[in-house]
């Protein structure tokens, strides 16, 4: 049997951890929320692995948002294209729309570096 890996929580909870390696998309763009609140949006796309490719399927969009600035400033710097790593959390977005309440899902990235890929 495999050792399996040991993972120990501080007291009763749960985990929300999120790390993705992958090319940062075309667009990143600065949104105002209802709040007042500015976040920059982007995202992460992953190429998914042969085996789980189904019909013109071949990558996985994954949508990420930014509120910090040394965050923004990277992104800032950065093409479409190049290879990145965002670390952050799962979070569950809700607004109005015109059909009523709407919600997304997306990271919340926390950390971002350019990911240098093997010669």
């Amino acid at each position: 049997m495999a050792n399996k890996p040991n993972t120990t929580l501080d007291g009763p909870g749960s985990r929300n951890e999120v790390n993705l390696i992958g090319r940062l998309g075309n667009s990143i763009e600065a949104r105002q929320l209802p709040s007042g609140d500015v976040i920059t949006v982007f995202s992460v796309i992953i190429d998914r692995p042969v085996r789980e490719q189904w019909g013109r399927t071949k990558v996985d969009t994954i949508a990420c948002q930014a509120m910090r600035s040394p965050i923004i400033a990277r992104l800032a710097l950065l093409d479409p294209g190049q290879w990145i790593e965002v670390q952050g959390v799962l979070r569950r977005r809700f607004w109005r729309s015109g059909t009523g309440l709407a919600s997304s899902m997306e990271v919340e990235a926390r950390r971002l570096v350019r990911f240098k890929l093997a010669p």
